[in-house]
């Protein structure tokens, strides 16, 4: 009902970015003509011949899921409708019959003028940008579905392939024609060279010779003919060694022949080839045969008869090209429709679609597609066969599927299998399960699997193996093995030596899994740790007989920082108290290679329990023992800060003791000079990024006792900048600017000398941040006047934006919340009247 109606926009969509070009002047159907996304949808799962004929279009258009899915959503459908009929969807049975035409014959079934087509192949032609076009099928690099025909490749390729040289050289059997042109070379008792063009009525004027006939003559005979015709002018003229004229004849320039490629051609019409050219090189030219034509039964007419008959097959199987005859001006090269195929799918060196000719077995299709791969189960080859009309059963019985044997594949004659129009030939892979086979796995040499034979035992499965490891547990080696149920029965035995000998050695059977178990992966993972005043603390494998000493050196040893003393934990001896998670003890340690054998514990005394003191080599670690290499209390290394500006002896100054003051060092470093403004210091801390620290620097000279007057640590800088009569102001202020500095004004005085704030500024959050880094802002007092930061000389006022997130409620808001108030108290008054 809606067939017809719905093919046509379907391919529209399809196919509309590939013959966009060609079909512009056609008239495409009105979006309202075309079914909705529901109608298309149904009408592709109700009938699996159009979703068949879909799939077979997708996959043969050459274009890509994304450029599909664009033309659908361009043309108002799903994008994602086709998906599963795209190449590895699911969408539509496959059929098993052989591909059907390319998209130029699609195109007329679904009642597109034939004009289109023409247009769509000429437009090939002119570009040959084929994977812009639809309209051929090429060959995917990994087609696995068969449904590439064969050869037609071959044409499809931007190459020069088949065309003859535009110069020569040509063989002694080249027919000469108008056009062509030769040289003549003279040489001996005469030197000259002559250019020969061969005019259109065949003749070339040679000087002093006159005129000479040469069309559809061989190259051959003109040597002939010229000895001839030279000898009568210069006398003794050869090409031996005893002539005195030498002459050699050959051509430089080839004419072109007027050929005609019609038929089931890609392009038919009317072309210029090579006179050199031969069938192939017009076939090419006209883009090969379509897909509808025929790759095995390609004629060329001369003069109303066929003179040959040309089968691409055998140019491209067994590269003979005797039947590539070469062409005249007039001939025609005919391409008729087809004949049968046949579809070759799965292990197969080229999976394709084939041309068969009368009589053809299916052994010589294998033959033809490479022959089977080194996957190839070759048993049996299934065939899927369309039943010829008069063997079709009206109950449905149209395809049957038929197991030929390899016995029948390699017949020839009348017992072959012969193969028909449609049928798909599928050829399966062996097995995956690999038989033969046992594996041996553990604390062997050599793990893995092993070829099995009949009377194999355990003992040589595991010679095999090169024998079982150092580690291995010998009483234990587990068999396991599959039953013909598919279930698994394990089997044990006991070694009796390393190289493979067996307590109790089991005959082996096919399939069997030998595991030898290792002691050491039984064992849980043992560690020792270390850490305090060493180069590389961490965690660290413990072996039997390693010593502190041999812990400290896997540490990088320890550090200048080291006391010389170590304080090992060690787990409590089984049985002790269980709220005892660890006894500690002290020992010496070796600093620097120079033992400390003298540190005892504290006071002198000995550790209960515990070795007593002796040299770190000596002292046998224990799985888990954890180590820590004590620190010198006393030990730094040397702390510098640096003091540069506006002191008399600016430079890097090293700390003399822990308790060194700011003050301390501006007087190491001579003083402030006259021109150092001591309330701008800029005090920077490294130490823990701490970064800028507000520092009231005149009160720290005046009086050391002051807060502000810090201890120094290792790192410190302070910058001790000159007088700046400037303060800077910033922000939302109308005119940001630097304002000379006034003694005891206030931060309101600076902000109108910027023009005042802006219409967003909140004066009520101005800041000011002094010289010193220290940062003021303004006080504010419920019952007295604010607290007004004072700018200092070289200080920063900054005024912020006005934070709307920060204010409360409007006046409005409030206002009407107050009306919901006070009418509900009046509602209430006036009931409680009555």
């Amino acid at each position: 009902m809606h067939t017809s109606r719905s093919l046509l926009p379907l391919a529209a969509a399809l196919l509309l970015s590939s013959l966009a070009a060609p079909l512009a002047a056609q008239q495409m159907p009105s979006r309202a003509d075309r079914p909705s996304p529901a109608e298309a949808q149904a009408m592709l799962q109700n009938d699996p011949a159009l979703a068949a004929k879909v799939r077979d279009r997708l996959t043969g258009s050459g274009l890509t899921p994304d450029q599909v899915r664009a033309k659908l959503r361009a043309e108002g459908y799903p994008e994602h409708m086709l998906d599963a009929y795209m190449q590895g969807g699911s969408g539509g049975a496959d059929t098993g019959a052989a591909p059907g035409d390319s998209v130029f014959g699609a195109v007329a079934a679904l009642n597109i003028p034939a004009d289109s087509t023409g247009a769509i192949e000429r437009q090939w032609l002119a570009t040959h940008k084929l994977q812009d076009t639809s309209s051929v099928v090429v060959e995917a690099p990994i087609d696995t579905t068969g449904r590439t025909i064969y050869g037609l490749s071959l044409f499809r390729q931007k190459t020069t392939m088949f065309d003859p040289a535009a110069a020569g050289p040509v063989d002694d059997s080249y027919v000469l024609g108008p056009g062509d042109q030769l040289v003549l070379i003279l040489t001996g008792d005469v030197e000259v060279a002559n250019s020969l063009e061969v005019n259109r009525e065949g003749f070339v004027v040679i000087p002093q010779v006159g005129q000479l006939h040469v069309a559809n003559l061989t190259l051959g005979q003109l040597d002939a003919l010229l000895q001839a015709r030279l000898a009568k002018v210069f006398g003794n003229v050869g090409k031996g060694p005893g002539a005195g004229t030498r002459y050699s004849v050959s051509v430089s320039r080839l004419h072109l022949n007027q050929v005609f490629v019609v038929g089931e051609a890609t392009v038919p019409g009317s072309y210029q080839v090579s006179s050199a050219g031969t069938a192939l090189s017009a076939l090419y030219a006209a883009g090969g045969p379509s897909s509808n034509g025929s790759m095995r039964r390609i004629e060329v007419r001369r003069g109303g008869k066929t003179v040959d008959s040309l089968d691409v097959y055998d140019y491209l199987l067994r590269g003979d090209a005797s039947h590539d005859v070469r062409l005249r001006t007039g001939d025609i090269v005919f391409v008729p429709v087809h004949g049968a195929r046949v579809r070759v799918v799965g292990e197969i060196a080229r999976p394709s679609t084939y041309e068969i000719k009368d009589g053809e077995s299916l052994g010589d299709v294998l033959k033809s597609a490479g022959g089977f791969t080194e996957q190839a189960a070759q048993r049996r080859v299934m065939v899927e066969r369309i039943l010829p009309p008069g063997q079709r059963a009206p109950d449905g019985r149209d395809r049957v599927v038929l197991d030929v044997p390899a016995e029948k594949l390699a017949s020839a004659g009348p017992a072959a299998f012969h193969a028909e129009p449609g049928d798909v030939v599928r050829v399966f892979p062996v097995s995956d399960q690999v038989r033969d086979r046992i594996a041996v796995t553990g604390s062997v040499w050599a793990p893995g699997p092993q070829g099995f034979r009949a009377g194999m035992r355990l003992s040589d499965a595991i010679r095999n193996a090169g024998g079982v490891r150092p580690d291995a547990m010998m009483d234990n080696v587990l068999v396991t093995r599959l039953m013909p149920d598919s279930t698994r029965r394990q089997l044990r035995a006991t070694l009796t030596d390393r190289a493979g000998g067996v307590l109790n050695d089991i005959a082996l059977e096919e399939n069997d899994e030998v595991q030898v178990f290792a002691a050491s992966s039984m064992r849980e993972e043992r560690y020792v740790a270390i850490g305090g005043a060493v180069k590389q603390p961490g965690r660290f494998p413990y072996r039997m007989g390693m010593t502190l000493r041999d812990l400290v050196l896997l540490a990088g040893g320890a550090s200048e920082s080291a006391l010389g003393q170590a304080e090992i934990a060690r787990l409590p001896e089984p049985g002790s108290d269980r709220s005892v998670t660890a006894r500690t003890f002290r020992v010496p340690v070796t600093v620097n290679d120079v033992p400390l054998t003298g540190a005892l514990l504290p006071g002198g005394a000995q550790q209960q329990g515990g070795p007593r003191p002796t040299a770190d080599a000596e002292i046998v670690l224990q799985p888990h023992d954890n180590v820590l290499i004590l620190r010198r209390p006393d030990w730094t290394v040397p702390r510098t800060v640096m003091v540069y500006g506006e002191v008399q002896f600016p430079g890097r100054y090293t700390l003399v003791s822990r308790e060194e003051r700011l003050s301390d060092v501006i007087k190491r470093a001579g003083g402030l000079t006259p021109e150092a403004y001591a309330q701008g210091l800029v005090f920077y801390r490294n130490e823990n990024r701490i970064g800028r620290v507000g520092i009231d620097l005149p009160r720290v000279l005046k009086q050391p006792s002051y807060k502000d007057n810090m201890l120094l640590t290792n790192g410190d800088s302070l910058y001790v900048p000159r007088y700046v009569s400037m303060v800077d102001v910033r922000g939302a202020v109308n005119s940001p600017i630097a304002v000379a500095y006034e003694p005891g004004k206030s931060i309101d005085y600076y902000i109108h000398a910027a023009g005042g704030g802006t219409a967003k500024a909140d004066i009520s959050r101005a800041y000011v941040t002094q010289a010193s880094g220290k940062v003021e802002s303004v006080v504010p007092h419920r019952f007295a006047p604010d607290g007004k930061p004072k700018p200092g000389a070289g200080s920063v006022v900054f005024v912020p934006l006005d934070d709307p997130s920060e204010r409360g409620p409007g006046f409005a808001a409030i206002a009407g919340s107050t009306a919901q108030v006070l009418g509900a108290l009046v509602a209430i008054l006036a009931i409680s009247r009555r």
